[in-house]
């Protein structure tokens, strides 16, 4: 009997001393599951190093208590920390080539279109540090001060321009120095074109023939008009976000970045999101973010990765077979981009840039620009160009022209062939309007993208405009020395039918989309952030790039996405908006006529 009870006395002590230590074997499991997240969490995790994200990077940063994980899909932008060997990116004349290479590229295309002949376009998106700001053509434009007023009436509160200046201005140090719409000391450099071509000079004298004002500020107080367009180039070089912001910002011990580096989901507990899913070296990994997670992927890329996660249209996503944490149906819609045309003519003269794309010639040039960032690699060439009113009645330009004393053919991917210079001219606050959806649950696929280019009347008109008021520009005195045949459309392309056919065939991405997670108040069923960037009906997720804008601006959109993350940093660290009131903007004298 005392046997059984010894014995039984024992396998009890036992089992207790087993379940004690089971249950700090839990204990001990959780507080180092704990510890681990915790030496794998940040207080902000950035997706996306581009133009808003390196940005973003850099400002949440400036306090040291901010921890700060930036994750980029691509490469850095440096070999063994040189821009020399990276002189594809890094060398102004080059930027053809990364635009026409994966390497550094989402190299999406569009869905055919079948307003333009069923044409599949290209779109390039930059996957490297710096983002797009690494691929585009340096032109910085800030849209005009109406759009913001646009923006602030379509539900972005506090967002009109006197609450966006003062972060255009807080970004830049323009060469020529600050004034009320010049910034002079923001880590952005942007400068003026050095080269001053005749045919340049030619160009602006021939749109002052024909009736157009000179302004000698763009993205000042008048838009309208033609003049010297600013370039984000300083000292010869391209001067990207990633040089802009992020290099000056590496060395912070707060600051962790990781690039080839895929985010493949967003993480949550409920609606709440916790951090991120992503793919480095072929291995599923997780972070947390104990404040945040921000999303700076682009006009593409956001809205893929929300959908991803369980964010966007539910019917969508259950056909997909996706939880749906929220039901936001603007997700991916709103798609708005903008569409240019070349008006080219064959030049007389042999000034152009045809000989500089002769081997020997591109080697001396790539030489020169190697040994002291001079020369004619220094510069996009992209350096004339203005905005004018298509007709009478509309209150601020709305067709945009680059002048360029060269030829291009497709996307710079064929070389060109003749002494010719060109216009880029396109409209900029057209009224088609796409979307873009999920192709599969797979984060490697593209999603399907619709612009639904020129699905307007309104849209094709605008183009006819362009291409009459283009031409109308060419036919002047000032370029008549150096004016040989037209190339395109070409002498045989006369009637309204005739220019539209051309359109149709020859019109392409300007790259620029945008507006796929606009920004809107909570009341408005197609916002998917509201002014402060959060993404509505979740928390601690913000979205801060190019796809937020309520609607596209009348300009290209690098600067006003840098602006954006300026003045969200600001909103995200609990800062008042900077503002400055009554800056005055030119007004046409009558609207009566379109000139």
């Amino acid at each position: 009997m005392g046997k059984v009870t010894g014995s039984l006395f024992k396998a009890h002590t036992l089992k207790n001393i087993l379940g004690i230590n089971e249950q700090q074997l839990k204990i001990s499991r959780a507080s180092s599951q704990l510890s681990s997240e915790k030496a794998n969490s940040y207080n902000y995790v950035i997706v996306g190093a581009g133009s808003a994200g390196c940005v973003l990077a850099n400002r949440l940063t400036e306090d040291p208590l901010s921890t700060v994980l930036l994750l980029e899909a691509g490469p850095k932008d440096t070999l063994l920390g040189s821009k020399r060997l990276m002189w594809k990116i890094h060398m102004p004349a080059a930027l053809t080539y990364n635009l026409c290479d994966e390497k550094y590229n989402w190299y999406y295309h569009t869905t055919p279109q079948k307003h333009m002949d069923s044409r599949v376009m290209y779109w390039p998106r930059g996957r490297v540090w710096g983002g797009s700001s690494s691929l585009n053509a340096m032109v910085y434009i800030r849209g005009h001060a109406e759009d913001y007023n646009r923006w602030n009436r379509e539900g972005a509160a506090g967002w009109d321009y006197e609450h966006c200046l003062p972060y255009f201005k807080k970004a830049q140090t323009h060469e020529l120095g600050s004034n009320q719409y010049r910034g002079g000391n923001g880590p952005l450099h942007v400068s003026r074109g050095k080269t001053n071509h005749p045919l340049h000079q030619a160009f602006l004298e021939a749109t002052q023939q024909a009736g157009y004002p000179f302004t000698d500020d763009m993205n000042g107080y008048q838009q309208e008009g033609f003049g010297w367009m600013d370039m984000t180039v300083h000292q010869g070089q391209r001067w990207s976000t990633a040089s802009a912001y992020l290099r000056p910002a590496i060395s912070r011990p707060n600051l962790s970045v990781a690039e080839k580096t895929l985010v493949t989901k967003i993480l949550f507990q409920g609606t709440k999101c916790i951090g991120v899913e992503y793919v480095k070296n072929g291995q599923m990994k997780k972070v947390f973010a104990n404040k945040e997670v921000i999303l700076s992927g682009g006009a593409i890329n956001s809205p893929q990765l929300l959908m991803l996660s369980g964010i966007g249209n539910a019917d969508d996503l259950k056909k997909l077979g996706i939880p749906v944490v929220c039901h936001l149906p603007g997700v991916g819609q709103n798609l708005q981009d903008h569409l240019e045309v070349y008006v080219q003519q064959k030049c007389t003269k042999p000034i152009t840039l045809y000989s500089a794309q002769k081997p020997l010639n591109m080697m001396m040039i790539g030489l020169e620009w190697l040994w002291k960032f001079t020369g004619e690699g220094a510069t996009a060439h992209l350096e004339s160009g203005g905005f004018i009113r298509s007709e009478p009645g509309v209150p601020h330009p709305d067709i945009q022209f680059h002048f360029l004393p060269s030829q291009v053919i497709d996307h710079g991917r064929v070389a060109s062939t003749m002494e010719a210079y060109q216009v880029h001219v396109g409209p900029m606050r057209s009224t088609s309007v796409g979307w873009l959806k999920l192709k599969s649950t797979d984060p490697n696929d593209h999603p399907i993208i619709e612009p639904n280019y020129l699905s307007t009347e309104r849209d094709i008109w605008e183009f006819r405009q362009c291409v009459k008021l283009a031409r109308e520009i060419f036919a002047q005195k000032a370029l008549e020395k150096f004016c040989g045949p037209e190339i395109q459309p070409g002498s045989h392309v006369q009637s309204d039918r005739e220019i539209d056919a051309f359109i149709r065939q020859k019109a392409d991405s300007a790259y620029h989309p945008s507006c796929t997670c606009k920004m809107g108040l909570p009341s408005d069923s197609t916002a998917v952030v509201d002014p402060q960037t959060k993404v509505i009906g979740v928390e601690n997720l913000r979205v801060v790039d190019a796809s937020i804008m309520p609607s596209v601006v009348s300009g290209n959109l690098n600067a006003p996405t840098i602006m954006i993350a300026e003045k969200a940093a600001d909103i995200i660290k609990g800062l008042p908006s900077l503002q400055e009131k009554n800056v005055p903007v030119y007004k046409p004298k009558t609207l009566e006529s379109q000139r």
